[in-house]
């Protein structure tokens, strides 16, 4: 089983922006942009993620990525 990823932290600072900043600017609490941060979140919602790319002046796979673990593309190969 693999695992989306948000990559927001490289992009921060791509564009040289803090966390308070970003929050700000979409209208979430940097609390909430934490977990995005970190990769504890268990959803997005389109509206954020648009927010996300506006601001950050990105496209959406810019800020996802999915990755495999190990494990599960043994048994997919096989």
């Amino acid at each position: 089983m693999g695992q989306i990823y948000v990559n927001l932290n490289v992009m921060m600072a791509r564009r040289g922006i803090s966390a308070g900043e970003l929050a700000d600017r979409i209208g979430i609490t940097p609390a909430n942009l934490s977990i995005l941060k970190n990769n504890k979140a268990r959803a997005i919602r389109f509206s954020t993620l648009e927010a996300l790319c506006r601001e950050l002046n990105c496209q959406p796979a810019e800020l996802l990525e999915y990755r495999e673990d190990s494990a599960s593309a043994k048994s997919f190969k096989e």
